[in-house]
């Protein structure tokens, strides 16, 4: 009976900090969400109550929609994740293999490379890849935003992590029956890990969606801009001091990756614990 009143204790104490995490993460979503529905007097009230006295309805919305184009920059930001996705998942999926399963000159030197790019950020290479494209007169492109992106290190270790796991003695049985490497990472070694490339999808998804960094670097041309500079150009140059729009136009936005991510969440859950990652 003690150990089941200590047990529970220590249960109800955990789910309370992480409870308690959970409502510091969400804070921001919630208040940007009210902040959008508050009518323009309340906004700069400074008020501390997590709802609106009074309810604005959709006109900070429609003030979003009608003065800028939202949809614009949701379209650029499908094209830019989904062309960064998919030649992603080309180069890391046979690399991932190879490290995994391949035994050739310098493969621990490669994992060790590998390991170490992780803590490469795109700060480094941005001088010299912008150079590069200005060179040749690719700056203003869908490509300029997707280009630093298309290696994925992190894509190369998630999945050679979930490659380690695979039978052996059924790649054997694949290269006996006449199938060329290629066709064993695509038909037999890749489908069997659907959920840990759902959650590198999603991670990719959501952090080539939310990129200012490099999009602001390259791209000066507002029908161009992914979401996050489009709303830089938004605050810059047409809200001004319109704080409600500008939170409408941060939760239309924001409402595609909140889909993505229930959508595909108990995936996420499943390859992040197949991986160990």
């Amino acid at each position: 009976m003690k150990w089941n009143t200590t047990y529970a204790a220590k249960a109800l104490a955990c789910h309370g900090v992480l409870l308690l995490g959970a409502c510091v993460m969400l804070l921001p979503f919630v208040w940007m969400v009210v902040t959008s529905v508050r009518p323009p007097q309340e906004i700069f009230e400074g008020s501390l109550l997590p709802w609106p006295q009074t309810f604005y309805g959709w006109g900070h919305y429609e003030a979003a929609l009608l003065n800028v184009p939202l949809m614009r920059f949701m379209l650029n930001g499908v094209i830019i994740c989904s062309g960064v996705l998919i030649v992603q998942i080309i180069v890391a999926v046979p690399a991932a293999y190879a490290l995994a399963k391949l035994n050739f000159f310098g493969k621990n030197a490669l994992w060790i490379g590998t390991l170490a790019a992780l803590s490469v950020p795109i700060q480094v290479t941005a001088l010299p890849i912008y150079i590069a494209l200005a060179n040749v007169g690719l700056l203003n492109t869908y490509f300029a935003i997707m280009l630093p992106f298309f290696l994925s290190v992190f894509a190369i270790f998630l999945l050679r992590q979930a490659f380690k796991t695979f039978p052996d003695d059924i790649i054997h049985a694949a290269r006996l029956d006449g199938m060329g490497e290629l066709d064993i990472i695509w038909r037999i070694v890749l489908p069997s890990y659907k959920s840990t490339l759902a959650a590198f999808s999603v991670f990719s998804v959501v952090a080539h969606w939310n990129d200012l960094y490099w999009p602001m670097i390259v791209i000066s041309e507002t029908k161009l801009a992914p979401p996050p500079l489009g709303m830089m150009f938004f605050a810059n140059a047409e809200s001004g001091s319109d704080y409600g729009a500008l939170m409408a136009g941060a939760t239309l936005l924001t409402l595609p990756l909140v889909i993505v991510f229930l959508i595909a969440r108990k995936q996420v859950i499943r390859g992040l614990t197949m991986t160990g990652t």
